[in-house]
């Protein structure tokens, strides 16, 4: 029988444990094994604490991070908080000042979270880190102004596996999460990513989105189509939620850049197209030949096939086949996201120029 899978935990949530922890160093002045957090899902979480050094004016320790059975680029890396009291108060309370540190990334483009300038930790772990440490000092005898300074000794490498650089966080990695817990196999590290893209690109006043399938077909579509960096976003596989978060966000043109296997996959309706997910029908391209009224042999042909790969390069990128499955595709595209004028780029195998089709490029095909 298989076991449960595993929740994990958030590079915010850590840092809001490894915050409070730090705290209850530098005011009890002694170790700490442990410490509870309650958590925005809902729940209370028991974090412990490594690394714990205090004197009288600062303390610190880390907490490591535990993505459970949906790991990521940053299962296992250390998440530290640097606690030390300063001169100044808060107008109601005790004041926090969160800063970053080692690893952590600054925002350099718009459209993100928190504005340009900031340390890319965003405002639920802000407050999460907050709270933590108002916790701690809540009984202090007088206000006091706390500085909690975050970091991840190899945030930097670690975020050169991620897509920061292109959504405009350099030097390090994000402090992120909204519930402070990660759900397995929830694949949310991939769609707030593209949420995030998205808003980068609207800031950047970017009316058209080119959203690839994969590495691959987005090399073909920066060669061949103009538009700012900003406009490009790595989707993968998600795209039923890349074209909704279009439409939600009013984005005024979506081209989807993908391979014939890929684009076979969004013709048949599937918003999610890993092979885990969604079986490739090939029996749907007969269908939708013989529909058409394409020729006998074409007809037969598709019967015998046992990949779209193979398909694409015997046929050709011109081929009526290929022009079929991309209005089919456009339709598609634009049913999830209704209102969004919806293109397809066909990215060849081997790097070879594309083949566009819908709106955005002048034509409707057939």
């Amino acid at each position: 029988m298989r076991r449960p899978l595993r929740h994990g935990f958030t590079t915010g949530a850590c840092a809001a444990a490894a915050a409070k922890g730090a705290a209850l160093l530098l005011r009890d002045q002694r170790p700490v094994e442990t410490v509870e957090l309650p958590l925005p899902a809902g729940i209370a979480a028991t974090f412990p604490l490594r690394g714990q050094r205090f004197d009288a004016r600062s303390a610190a320790c880390c907490v490591v991070k535990d993505a459970g059975d949906d790991p990521d680029v940053t299962n296992g890396c250390e998440v530290w908080a640097q606690v030390s009291t300063g001169g100044g108060e808060g107008e109601d309370g005790n004041q926090v000042i969160i800063t970053g540190g080692a690893g952590i990334g600054r925002v350099t483009k718009p459209g993100l979270a928190v504005a340009v300038g900031e340390w890319a930790i965003n405002p639920v772990p802000r407050r999460m880190i907050s709270e933590a440490v108002q916790s701690v000092f809540a009984n202090h005898g007088s206000r006091i102004s706390v500085h909690v300074t975050v970091s991840i000794p190899d945030g930097e490498e670690r975020a050169r596996r991620t897509l920061n650089a292109r959504l405009g966080i350099v030097g390090g990695l994000s402090i992120l999460g909204t519930t402070g817990v990660v759900t397995p196999i929830s694949h949310q590290a991939w769609t707030d990513t593209i949420d995030a893209a998205l808003g980068v690109a609207l800031a950047s006043g970017c009316t058209r989105v080119l959203a690839s399938t994969g590495r691959s077909s987005e090399a073909v579509a920066e060669r061949q189509v103009a538009l700012p960096e900003e406009a490009f976003i790595l989707m993968g596989d998600h795209v039923g939620h890349l074209a909704a978060a279009c439409a939600r966000r009013g984005v005024a043109e979506l081209v989807v850049a993908a391979q014939f296997a890929k684009l076979v996959k969004i013709a048949c309706g599937h918003p999610q197209t890993h092979a885990a997910v969604a079986d490739l029908d090939l029996a749907a391209l007969t269908g939708w030949a013989r529909a058409a009224g394409l020729d006998a042999a074409l007809i037969e042909r598709l019967e015998w096939a046992h990949t779209a790969r193979e398909l694409y390069l015997e046929l050709g990128p011109h081929h009526p086949l290929m022009a079929l499955v991309a209005a089919r595709a456009i339709d598609r595209l634009e049913g999830w996201a209704p209102g969004v004028r919806c293109g397809v780029l066909l990215a060849g195998y081997a790097g070879e120029p594309a083949v566009t089709f819908g709106e955005p490029f002048g034509a409707r095909e057939p």
